[in-house]
């Protein structure tokens, strides 16, 4: 996970979300590392989740991770919970829950719906406190009002 929270810093660096994923593969090697670039690729699917897949089935040469892990620094939304699904990851590692858009304990809790094809081993609150400071201090600073 420290891996991950080192890039969710980047991507709040970058004024992204800072949220980070790293893909592990059976063997234990890093085969996949991202933070969200939504802004900078003018693209509403690349969270971090996404980027990482994206990068370790080109490295695989499969679409399927099957064996593989997901360390994320804040539970998957729906969407990027669906791709963990569909790229039959075998075990998803979080840190902070996102009851607003969150979809693996939250909201539409992907991995219960009866049409989840695969549904992979599910930790929550890995370096929670970490990953929710991260994104606390993200937004404080957004939110504060101009002078």
């Amino acid at each position: 996970m420290a891996l991950a929270l080192e890039e969710a810093r980047r991507a709040g660096e970058r004024g992204e979300v800072p949220v980070g994923a790293v893909i592990v593969a059976p063997n234990g090697k890093v085969v996949a590392r991202a933070g969200n670039r939504t802004r900078e690729l003018a693209d509403p699917t690349a969270h971090a989740e996404m980027l990482a897949i994206r990068d370790a089935c080109r490295a695989a040469g499969s679409e399927r991770l099957t064996g593989y892990s997901i360390h994320v620094t804040l539970e998957p939304c729906p969407m990027c919970a669906t791709a963990i699904s569909l790229a039959r990851i075998r075990r998803l590692y979080y840190g902070a829950g996102d009851p607003k858009g969150g979809g693996v304990e939250s909201g539409p809790r992907i991995f219960a719906q009866p049409t989840c094809h695969h549904v992979p081993e599910v930790y929550a609150g890995i370096s929670e406190s970490q990953a929710a400071r991260l994104l606390r201090e993200f937004f404080a600073v957004r939110r504060q009002p101009p002078e």
